[in-house]
């Protein structure tokens, strides 16, 4: 015979309390015995129990008194009943359906072994919403209740399930097993109290079920803090957390102990740091907090494990099938990273329910049986689709250089890109050393593009020639996936955002980069749509938006200085314009164009002490590379000249639509500003063409584009408007679309049937002869002659070749003119006091790429101190044969670039934190008073009714 005692316990509850009252004594199946437990509240708690219950049935505790000990306190008072004495456990919060208390019972019947049993519970608020159907734990103490967020409940998980663990708001258990395990552990004042009780019962041998027919609806007050905790000062999240490392390293064999300490010692710090790029300090403390508070008392702990020391091997390998699965803790991980990159941050509180479903009883295979439509809706994406098509199409224009590159010894440069050899290491090497060896040695600080390169090829496996060849050779797809993306929110119209990224894509200046081996300006084009896109954010006065903006024009600036002076005319343009108009604007573009001016403060002195740098680029100033002849027809078609660009007519489709833009009357501050853009663009490639001859005006020409192409996509939208007019107007809409799509198309044509030709090539040896590289001295070097025009140049090699960011570093320059006079005078043949010097320098080898001229050939072989090693169609050797002398050992690094590299640490990671996307809050601000309880949900348990006897 059945006998149950209900226990409500009520805290400041008062807004749920009515109803809960009223559900647990409309209960199908009379309750023997209820008590109610008032824990000090203040809003009239006690006499809402005192009304419903009676005043000889309500017990007042002090206001710190927990959930447990409250229960502990009704049962010591109140002696066993007769027969098998069934305890039923309700928060305040926690409204029971009619069913709930027969449902429990009948199950309870069905299987002996049953101990413990608790309800379905569904949300207060939204009563269609799925809380928890048997909640588990993961190895890193992390509750899991195997559902999605604001699951609704529509039968799929109904039934009787055997559980790790239930929740108290509804728990019915044994008041045989509650005696036998000493209850609630009165330790765990709130949370994870029901998780360490039910862990306990199923070590000793009883089961825990969930009942599905069994319903509850829960406010999970105290989780989501609708009012305040007593029991703790600390908050409900740290307190979670602190108590769900406890219940698991307290239950857990010694061996599984120490996994879950350092398990838990990496993932909180993994999960602090998230927090604090999500600008959550509270959270990041609190994780840190709590771990510390469990791995810092081991005494505690210690008496924990023994007071649970029985049963606990025994009953761990079927406690941890109950665990989740690990799989689901990198699926967590995954689900973190996606919130705080959306924006959402890595929260993960209490009260917050994370899906993690049980995959160890699924059968193998049956995942590829289910199609999620993940790869579908990729795939159809326009976006997606586009970028495909510009691979396929950069991949047909690139096919002379894929061969060299797939290559083990061959090596991609040529043009204004140095050959691309070394490491992410040996970039990282150069950009923190304060003297360098290289050459003929210099105490100039390295470019800060280094580093930037350096952090790519990291990301590359270290790999350089990776990182080079993805963002040199891939800037064509890479351009044309972040036109598309950035264009999201300024042009609406999916079609013309298409166009917009393709013609983008396909300009001459990016076929002209990829020709030339103009690394730097390749990434400023895949940059330049994102600096539009903030750009917009940064005058409607966001910060965030601000702050991410300096960090990326920081790394284009690292490149082409050049970028940072057209932004920062267009942004106090900006600042004139709309300063006065909305709040927060003149803020965010100081914040903006302040940020890479802190960030590069050194390098920019040196440019301004040479103001001619900032109209040149990174990498090697090859007068070749520039059309000195470039006519007006070029620059008003975009197009920057040299090598791979396409003829001048190639984009006289564009320069006719944003023509026609000019015609349309909607938006005309728009078009008005993507022409002003284009003309100020226009003006600036000019006179980067006429006053430096080293100087390519890629970067300004695209500038001009990038204003042309927003001011003809943002009328594209009426095309579909006069295409549905009919008549003349759908004639010239076809006419539009015609002219417009023929610069992409056409580009891409002459650029696939021409293909990438250019001085950048995939197939360049090592410029380091092998036998060279052998018999050198750790020191020594080889001195590479390059004859050309009647000239001579040379580049000093120690060991290896140049790495990219060494030819901007300047040797002091009486050594460079005597190592200079030195080569020419050797080039000439006039005498062996110029090898002497050269031999002074550590120079062991001298090496001519061949075809070798024969008249340095003859000069190098008059020379007595000189002895030929090797002469072929590939190259020519010669080795010094006197004493040879290696450069002095670097000097050790200098206090201030010590102190700057770690400043300029400091500062990154501020102005990371600072761009990273804050946290929103995503829990609904309900007011949760008192809501009907609705009986339309309980159709589907009516249903059953047959299994439930009454």
């Amino acid at each position: 015979m059945h006998s149950v005692t209900a226990i409500v316990v009520a805290h400041d509850g008062a807004r749920w309390l009515k109803e809960t009252l009223a559900a647990v004594l409309r209960q199908t199946r009379p309750l023997d015995r209820v008590v109610g437990v008032d824990n000090g509240s203040r809003d009239g708690s006690g006499k809402l129990l005192t009304e419903a219950f009676g005043a000889g049935n309500v017990l007042t505790l002090p206001r710190s008194t927990g959930f447990g000990e409250a229960v502990h306190e009704v049962l010591r008072r109140l002696p066993p009943a007769p027969g098998q004495e069934w305890v039923w456990l309700l928060h305040d919060d926690c409204a029971p359906d009619a069913y709930a208390l027969q449902a429990l019972l009948w199950a309870a019947e069905q299987d002996p072994k049953a101990a413990v049993l608790g309800p379905k519970l569904r949300d207060w608020l939204d009563r269609r919403v799925l809380l928890e159907m048997g909640v588990t734990v993961s190895r890193s103490g992390r509750r899991d209740t195997g559902l999605e967020p604001r699951e609704y409940d529509q039968g799929q998980h109904d039934g009787i399930a055997d559980v790790l663990s239930v929740s108290t708001a509804g728990m019915l258990i044994r008041r045989d097993v509650w005696d036998e395990l000493s209850g609630l552990d009165t330790a765990l004042p709130l949370f994870r109290d029901d998780l360490d009780l039910c862990w306990r019962a199923r070590t000793a041998g009883h089961r825990v079920l969930n009942v599905s027919d069994a319903v509850a609806w829960h406010a999970e007050a105290s989780a989501r803090r609708r009012r305040r905790i007593a029991t703790s000062e600390q908050h409900p999240r740290r307190l979670d957390r602190r108590n769900g490392l406890f219940v698991l390293m307290a239950n857990v064999p010694f061996g599984a102990l120490v996994r879950s300490v350092l398990r838990n010692v990496f993932g909180s710090v993994l999960r602090a740091l998230l927090f604090l790029l999500a600008k959550q300090p509270a959270n990041a403390l609190d994780e840190l907090a709590a771990l510390g508070s469990v791995i810092g008392h081991p005494l505690r702990l210690r008496r924990a494990r023994k007071a649970r020391k029985k049963g606990r091997k025994q009953g761990w390998p079927a406690i941890r099938r109950k665990l989740t699965p690990p799989g689901a803790a990198l699926r967590r991980l995954a689900d973190m990273v996606q919130g705080f990159l959306a924006g959402a941050g890595p929260v993960d509180s209490a009260g917050r329910h994370h899906a993690a479903a049980d995959r160890a009883q699924e059968d193998d295979g049956d995942e590829l049986l289910t199609d999620s439509g993940g790869v579908q809706r990729v795939f159809s994406s326009p976006g997606v689709v586009l970028f495909l098509i510009l691979a396929v199409i950069t991949l047909a224009a690139e096919r002379t250089l894929l061969p060299g590159l797939l290559s083990s010894d061959g090596h991609l440069g040529g043009g204004a890109l140095v050959p691309v050899t070394g490491s992410a290491s040996d970039l990282w090497r150069l950009y923190i050393e304060d003297h360098h060896a290289a050459g003929l040695g210099s105490q100039t600080w390295a470019p800060p593009y280094v580093a930037v390169l350096a952090g790519l090829s990291a990301i590359a496996l270290g790999k350089t020639w990776l990182a080079v060849a993805v963002v040199l050779l891939g800037c064509v797809p890479l351009a044309g996936i972040s036109a598309y993306a950035a264009t999201k929110r300024m042009i609406s119209y999916t079609p013309a955002r298409v166009w917009l990224a393709a013609t983008y894509a396909l300009l001459p200046v990016t076929t002209g980069v990829i020709a030339g081996g103009r690394l730097g300006t390749a990434i400023v084009i895949v940059l330049l749509p994102v600096y539009a896109a903030l750009a917009t954010r940064v005058i409607a006065g966001s910060r965030r938006a601000a702050w991410g903006f300096g960090l990326l024009l920081t790394v284009g600036t690292a490149f082409v200085p050049l970028v940072y002076v057209l932004v920062a005319i267009l942004g106090g343009l900006a600042a004139v314009s709309f300063g006065g108009i909305r709040r927060g604007v003149r803020r965010s573009l100081v914040i903006g164009l302040a940020t890479p001016v802190v960030l590069l403060i050194p390098w920019l002195v040196q440019i301004a002490r040479e103001p001619g740098r900032i109209l040149l680029e990174s990498g090697l100033h090859d007068g070749r590379l520039i059309d000195p002849r470039l006519g007006a027809d070029f620059l008003l078609m975009l197009s920057p000249g040299g090598p791979g660009v396409p003829p001048v007519w190639a984009t006289a489709g564009l320069i006719a639509v944003a023509l026609a833009a000019l015609l349309l009357r909607r938006h005309q501050m728009v078009v008005a500003l993507g022409w002003g853009v284009m003309l100020f663009g226009l003006l600036v490639a000019i006179v980067v063409s006429r006053v430096n001859g080293a100087a390519w005006p890629g970067v300004p020409l695209a500038f001009a584009a990038t204003g042309l192409l927003v001011a003809a996509g943002h009328q594209a939208h009426r095309i579909a408007e006069f295409r549905a007019a009919g008549g003349l107007r759908r004639l010239g809409a076809m006419l539009i679309v015609m002219v417009a799509f023929a610069t992409p198309l056409a580009a891409a044509g002459l650029w696939v049937t021409r293909g990438a030709h250019g001085p950048l090539r995939s197939d360049l040896s090592d410029p380091v002869p092998v036998l060279a590289e052998l018999q050198s001295e750790p020191g020594e070097g080889t001195l590479l002659l390059r004859p050309r025009d009647g000239r001579v140049g040379y580049t000093l090699m120690r060991g290896r070749g140049p790495l990219i960011g060494e030819s901007d570093l300047e040797p002091p320059r009486d050594v460079t003119d005597r190592f200079t006079t030195a080569v020419a005078g050797l080039a000439s043949g006039r005498g062996s006091t110029y090898v002497q010097t050269l031999a002074s320098s550590g120079v062991r080898f001298v090496t001519v790429p061949g075809p070798v001229d024969l008249a340095l050939q003859r000069a190098l072989d008059s020379q007595p101190a000189l002895v030929r090693v090797s002469l072929s169609e590939t190259g020519g050797l010669w080795r010094v044969a006197g004493e040879v002398t290696p450069p002095s050992p670097p000097a050790p690094a200098g206090t201030l670039h010590r102190g700057w590299l770690w400043a300029q640490g400091a500062l990154l990671v501020l102005v990371l934190i600072l761009a990273s996307p804050g946290a929103r809050t995503k829990e609904p601000e309900g007011d949760y008073t008192d809501a009907p309880v609705e009986e339309g949900p309980r159709s589907r348990r009516r249903a059953k009714e047959d299994r439930v006897p009454a």
